[in-house]
């Protein structure tokens, strides 16, 4: 990978993160959990990439194993997700 192309990426980055926190910081406290759970669908299509990354064919071991952290860190994102969103749920529910 060539420095320019490293420079590009970052720049990507950086400005992707800047932006996804101005993004969710405007987001009132109300709308929080019912996009949490929307978002588990992003991560769940992060499973699979990480998945593929995880593949043995024509990756390297640096690649081999970031896939394995990324998968790990995805699934670790969508269960929490998923338990926030049922905790949220049975607020709702009436009381017997």
């Amino acid at each position: 990978m060539s420095l320019e192309s490293l420079i590009i990426l970052l720049y990507v980055l950086v400005l992707a993160s800047y932006l996804g926190f101005e993004l969710i910081s405007k987001v009132p406290p109300t709308l929080h959990t019912p996009l949490m759970s929307g978002s588990n669908a992003i991560s769940g299509i992060t499973i699979v990439g990480a998945i593929l990354a995880c593949n043995e064919l024509g990756y390297g071991t640096v690649s081999k194993w970031l896939g394995m952290l990324a998968l790990i860190l995805a699934t670790i994102n969508v269960v929490g997700g998923y338990a926030v969103t049922d905790r949220m749920l049975k607020m709702f529910k009436k009381k017997k």
